[in-house]
Order: C-alpha cells, then structure tokens, then sequence
C-alpha cells in the first residue's frame, strides 16, 4: 500500500431525486494512474464533477493529502493540487497554444483571464511555459491558434493547461474519445510520462485497450454504483463487469 492521496468515502449525488452516485468509495494513491471505467450513464464524470467541486455531493466524504474537500470552490480545489480536463475539450479556440498555456499558469494567481495573462508574459515565466509546452508534444504549434488544431493536438493543450497548475493529481476525463490509434498511443506515452514525474492520474476511459495498457488498479460503477475494483486482470474476467458491458445472457 502506496502513500494515500485521494480518499473517496460513501460520495453520493441526486439530481431532483435521480441517484446519479450511489455511496462510492476508493481510494487513490500517490504515483499511480487509477482507472474509473463504466457503461454509458454509470456516474464516471459526475464523481469527477464532485471531486473537483462543480458539483456539491448529496452525501460523503472527499479528502485529498487527508484534508476534506467538500464544499471547497473548484478554484481552491485546484489550488490545492488537483488538476483537471474535460471530456469535451474547451482551449480559448482565438487564442494560441503558448498563451492557451499561460493563462492558466496565472491563474494560479489570478482568478480574471486577462489579468492571468498579462503579469506573466516575462521571460523567466515564458521559459518555463516553453518548457511545459516542450514536455506535452505541442512545441511544434506554440504559436498557432487553437482552433485551427487538430482534436489530438486541442486535447494535449487541455492537458498542459491542467499542468501549469502543478497538480500532484490529475483527472482525465476521455482524453482518447475521438482519436485515432496513432494518436491514442501518442497519449498514452504522454500520460506515463506524466505519471514518471509523480503526478497521480485519475483516468476515465472508454478505450479498454486504453486503461488495461495504463492502469495497474481500475474500479467500475454501473448505474452510479461501484461494482468492482482490482487489477486488469481481475477485472476482465469479474462476471458483473461482464454483464454491466454485455447485458446478461437469457
């Protein structure tokens, strides 16, 4: 047993009555890239949203580094160090990827966008902004708008951006939906090299080849509920992921 990072305890969540997050628990450790996998529908990106504070829980506990998080702001949970992306990705599209990039390392500091940018533009910063936007793969597009960028290269901006707020944990939420083979192993490679810096993850994937190559750990929810946890292997061949995935056999 690793460093205990995240602690997730009971989290709940209903929605005008809906359980959309039925009393999860587990648990994340330092250094390791933990997989949240699930139908359509099971709960993955509403207990990020809960994490990170978009949504207030129904009920239970979130602790990162052994401090509650509930009810913080998702600025002062990121702040704290947890990082986050988005299933759809949302770059300032007008903007190019440098400055993409510099705006959220000053909002560290700064919560107005303009302002996040504008005290930041030295070159000691701006060197360290490169060297981010070196260690991601996006050297090649620094200064190229990010609407004009293909969804591969949009997702690693996202991803660059959640690490100029030098998280000590990072969520992805489906950083391969939509990409090619090529480009999903591009961001597999990314992801471990994230990981070697002892970033934790917290991956949520439809991609099975995807979390079986990335995750030593993955827990399942189906309908809001965890029905397992455990390795890859144990989790390929647990009988109610089976069914969760496949429906039962008549």
């Amino acid at each position: 047993m690793g460093i205990l990072l995240l602690k997730v305890t009971g989290l709940s969540k209903e929605f005008d009555g809906l359980r959309a997050l039925d009393q999860v628990s587990f648990a994340a450790e330092e250094g390791e890239i933990l997989g949240i996998i699930g139908p359509n529908g099971a709960g993955k990106t509403t207990l990020f949203n809960l994490v990170s504070g978009i949504y207030p829980a129904s009920g239970g506990e979130v602790a990162f580094q052994g401090k509650s998080i509930l009810g913080m702001k998702p600025h002062q949970i990121s702040r704290l160090g947890i990082g986050r992306t988005f299933q759809i990705v949302r770059p300032f599209q007008n903007l190019d990827v440098e400055t993409n990039v510099l705006v959220a390392y000053g909002h560290r500091f700064y919560p107005g966008l303009w302002n996040s940018i504008g005290p930041f533009q030295r070159p000691d910063i701006l060197r360290e902004v490169g060297m981010l936007i070196e260690g991601t793969g996006l050297e090649p597009y620094r200064k190229q708008l990010a609407k004009n960028l293909p969804l591969g290269i949009k997702k690693r901006i996202e991803i660059a951006r959640a690490l100029a707020l030098k998280p000590s944990l990072l969520l992805l939420d489906e950083p391969s939906g939509g990409l090619r083979f090529e480009e999903s192993a591009q961001l597999m490679d990314l992801i471990r090299k994230v990981s070697d810096q002892g970033i934790s993850v917290l991956l949520i994937e439809h991609n099975m080849q995807v979390v079986m190559d990335l995750c030593k750990r993955i827990v399942v929810l189906d309908h809001g509920s965890k029905i397992a946890e455990g390795s890859p292997e144990e989790i390929r061949s647990n009988p109610q992921v089976i069914e969760a995935y496949l429906g039962k056999e008549d």
